[in-house]
């Protein structure tokens, strides 16, 4: 059954009442999402995994430091998602330790100067193995609640509104530089 938001829940699965219901959003979605928002949209992906995780374990961690501080939990993240996913039955793979130094060399891209400061953007690159992996493994999962999101929500299309207006400041700041 599809909601407003486009959101179509899954009646196959049960709650064990301590996660909340997850939302999957597609490939194109966190790729789209990502590139617009200059990234900031992947330490929100960082977020969703760690309270995903916090509450599968019932652990103390505090999801938002994870996220925010992530050059100290990315590669631990990356970790747990392909054991979780392996343990769901999973057949790919990845290396952990090389999606983590990607990550953050192609962050550190930032400190260039333009043109090569831009390859920055495309650090969320590095995020697609782990999103692809623990997207197949909560919908591979009967533990808890599960819809896939096909349209944007309200607060992501706020997000795509926001970012577009700097990327349009962005290109008129370039173009009106150059003239002279």
């Amino acid at each position: 059954m599809e909601n407003q938001d486009g959101i179509l829940n899954s009646p196959n699965f049960e709650s064990n009442g301590f996660i909340d219901e997850q939302k999957n959003i597609s490939l194109n979605s966190f790729i789209f999402l990502s590139v617009i928002s200059c990234g900031t949209y992947g330490i929100w992906w960082m977020y969703k995994a760690w309270k995903f995780f916090q509450q599968k374990e019932q652990s103390d961690i505090m999801p938002a430091a994870r996220a925010l501080f992530n050059i100290f939990f990315l590669f631990s993240l990356f970790n747990k998602i392909l054991d979780y996913a392996k343990e769901k039955g999973y057949n790919n793979n990845y290396s952990s330790i090389a999606l983590f130094i990607g990550y953050i060399l192609g962050n550190l891209f930032s400190i260039f100067p333009a043109p090569l400061g831009y390859l920055m953007l495309l650090s969320f690159v590095c995020l697609i193995p782990p999103f692809k992996a623990l997207n197949w493994a909560k919908s591979n999962s009967t533990d808890f609640i599960i819809t896939h999101q096909y349209l944007f929500t309200r607060n992501q299309r706020i997000l795509i509104l926001l970012f577009t207006i700097f990327w349009v400041l962005f290109f008129i700041g370039i173009t009106m530089g150059n003239v002279k």
